[in-house]
């Protein structure tokens, strides 16, 4: 099929696509031209934006028909691929409980259920002997999520907040995809859901009075989370605003410190931050603020009532990036919190990145990044030399991820995080801080005969243009070093985000294919740090599309794979990669995964009424200003559509995403269609009733993956 036997389908008419010999809808062109710094782009499908037009939602559903359609001989193997993933999980399981005020919270799942069951069950503590015996309590249910999403195509969970007397709940849902909360308050000891119901909530937390709620909500047009509110719960009063924020690039969030003494109010672009506090046990007073803002800046903030009478004194752990963009840690009263009072007690080294600090009453956990890897180093209080009464936690796989898990009380004898690898299922471990022993409390089950030895993980390095080194993860099938082995390199590369080496059962039925799986930590991410990201935004953004380019290449000449057998996969900003990297190279790759792709950056950018726009000037930059317009015309994917050959690709988007909008890839598929001079396949498929992250049940997301891998498979010719 070329691009010539495509039929052109009219907006709104009924579509009977035939199976034997689909063809692609052609969407109509209605050009507009867009002029800005003397430079005129014509956009000929701007009107598919228009989701309240009948014509725009038949495009889709036109769209969709057809990758029905091209895929329907798929659906045996589809089939088969689900079933082989449903049968690696243990569909009732129940997740290791955290402790709480005297209760272990948990989730659970049942067979056959979209979601987790959110329950807890109270310790009861029986002081004649020294251990803690835990009665046979009866499970409460806090919240079924399979009963609240009775209704809705899409459930999605946000706050989950108890009040200091345990009795209440703060939870808020999403029920449609669009990542929009509503805030609604339980009852524990009634179970009554309390006529109190908040819009667009984005960031809860209670006050000690346990009837004071503090919470923040989103703009209604841009998403972005600008006022603070206090509410007072069943008390028909108007909710009182605290804080609004008026500087379009920053978000904030409200949240407890974990000593429970206090109130964090964030606010924070992508590049400065401030923080407030309030006391907790005094809710109607007003947040101060602990140092103002300067460009540039970051800075977070934690409590400890060291040395102190009474748990409102104490210090702040502040962790900042001044002195280094790796960050370093410091110390300020809580009496005088200013920057001028700041100590400092852990330099900035430029190799270690300082990622997180979780703070306890008698140690300190940091997440650090190093070599490209995690690293929790546990620090003992009181101490004079944090980093000398600190170690470690050591790993020895070649490539993994670490991290603290749910450690909600302040004081405790252990520290709790989770570790996986490629290879190693997820594992949550208890860490004993006095015998420094790990106690492993579950491992992801994989049922069907799991057997780590045959596969291999590692990690190598490819030189990039300028001679940068970049990492890369891989795994695959032990002794799979052939040049005919497919494999599926996979990218993201923005924000400052780090990819995680994880664990993933799914991806088994690509590996027993004999497919290789590899991530490719591309600058513009978060792997080595903070350097790292800005080596890859704004202006040198260019770095992580040629990063990812000599991934490929790397891999193809250490005889990984070939360019025949080379599938490359990405989402959102990682979608964005995707397109720049097949405009740039598409003879270098076979087949295009997109997941929610972030396209048509120009029109995007230049539309300050959008969700996350103007935030993201300071990861792409301003198109308003000419250089940062010229420079993002130089890579975005659909400005730079041409007609040549392109790679096989899929391209999937929901229509209720607020992040990137189901537009983007709609616009950049039916402009493709008109372009591209090769006959391999072009799809686009839109889940009608999701967002940004795909379905939300797990069983439809399953089926999401599984037609994903068909596509790969049978593209490869190994569906077999």
């Amino acid at each position: 099929m070329t691009n010539q036997d495509a039929k052109f389908i009219a907006p709104g008419s009924a579509l009977h696509v035939d199976a034997a010999d689909p063809r692609p809808p052609i969407a109509a062109r209605k050009p507009v031209d867009h002029v800005i710094h003397g430079d005129s782009r014509i956009d000929n499908y701007g009107w598919l934006r228009e989701k309240s037009d009948p014509a725009v939602l038949a495009y889709l559903h036109e769209e969709n028909a057809y990758t029905d359609a091209v895929l329907r001989s798929t659906d045996k193997l589809q089939e088969k691929l689900y079933q082989e993933m449903l049968g690696r999980i243990l569909q009732t399981d129940l997740s290791v409980p955290y402790r709480l005020r005297g209760y272990d919270y948990f989730t659970r799942t049942e067979e056959g259920k979209q979601y987790p069951l959110h329950a807890r069950k109270e310790v009861k503590e029986v002081q004649e002997v020294k251990e803690v015996e835990v009665a046979a309590v009866r499970e409460e249910i806090l919240l079924d999520l399979n009963a609240l999403a009775e209704g809705h195509s899409f459930l999605g969970l946000g706050s989950f907040d108890v009040s200091d007397d345990n009795h209440l709940l703060a939870y808020s849902l999403d029920v449609t995809g669009f990542r929009q909360y509503t805030l609604q308050i339980k009852s524990l000891r009634t179970g009554e859901t309390l006529p109190d119901r908040i819009e667009r909530v984005t960031s809860t937390a209670w006050a000690a009075d346990n009837h004071t709620l503090f919470y923040t909500v989103e703009d209604e047009t841009t998403k972005r989370s600008h006022r603070l509110y206090r509410h007072l719960v069943a008390a028909g009063e108007p909710d009182v605003l605290l804080y609004e924020e008026k500087d379009e690039r920053f978000r904030i969030e409200i949240e407890r410190t974990r000593s429970g003494a206090f109130l964090i109010l964030t606010c924070a672009s992508h590049t400065t931050s401030e923080a407030r506090f309030l006391t907790a046990d005094a809710p109607s007073g007003i947040f101060r603020l602990i140092a103002p803002r300067e460009d540039d800046h970051e800075y977070y903030v934690d409590h400890h009532p060291v040395g102190s009478r009474n748990s409102r004194g104490g210090v702040f752990y502040i962790r900042t990036n001044s002195g280094g963009r790796t960050f370093r840690l410091m110390e300020a009263s809580v009496e005088d919190p200013s920057r001028e009072s700041w100590r400092e007690l852990i330099p900035n080294r430029p190799a270690v990145m300082i990622a997180a600090v979780d703070v306890f009453a008698t140690h300190l956990a940091l997440l650090e990044r190093e070599h490209g890897l995690p690293h929790l180093r546990i620090v003992t209080l009181p101490t004079t030399d944090l980093l000398k009464n600190s170690y470690r936690l050591e790993f020895s796989e070649p490539a993994y991820n670490a991290s603290c898990g749910a450690n909600p009380e302040f004081r405790t004898g252990h520290l709790r995080f989770t570790y996986e690898s490629f290879i190693t299922p997820r594992s949550v471990f208890d860490f004993d801080l006095h015998t420094r022993e790990r106690s492993l409390r579950k491992q992801q089950p994989v049922l069907g005969g799991y057997d780590p030895s045959r596969y291999a993980n590692e990690r190598i390095h490819a030189t990039a243009e300028d001679g940068t080194q970049i990492p890369i993860s891989l795994v695959y099938p032990s002794g799979n070093r052939d040049r005919s082995a497919p494999l599926l390199l996979y990218g993201y590369g923005s924000y400052g985000i780090s990819m995680p080496i994880g664990f993933n059962s799914n991806r088994l039925s690509l590996l027993d294919r004999g497919v290789t799986f590899a991530v490719a930590h591309i600058r513009g991410g978060g792997e080595l740090g903070k350097p790292w990201h800005d080596a890859g935004r704004m202006h040198k953004k260019r770095n992580t599309f040629t990063d990812f380019i000599a991934a490929a290449e790397f891999l193809i000449a250490e005889g990984f794979t070939s360019p025949q057998q080379l599938v490359i996969e990405g989402g959102s900003a990682g979608g964005l990669l995707m397109g720049a990297v097949t405009n740039m190279r598409p003879d270098l790759f076979r087949v295009v995964i997109s997941h929610v792709p972030f396209v048509d950056v120009l029109n995007t950018m230049l539309d300050a009424s959008l969700p996350l726009t103007v935030g993201e000037y300071e990861e792409w930059g301003n198109p308003q200003i000419a250089e940062d317009y010229f420079y993002m015309k130089s890579y975005c994917p659909y400005t730079n559509l041409e007609a040549r050959d392109y790679p096989v690709m899929l391209l999937k988007t929901g229509v209720n995403d607020s992040q990137v909008m189901y537009w983007e890839p709609a616009k950049y598929v039916a402009k493709l269609r008109t372009l591209k001079i090769d006959t391999n396949l072009l799809l686009l498929k839109t889940n009608m009733g999701a967002g940004h992250g795909g379905a939300s049940g797990r069983y439809d997301y399953l089926r999401e993956i599984a037609l994903d891998y068909a596509f790969l498979l049978t593209q490869l010719g190994i569906a077999s």
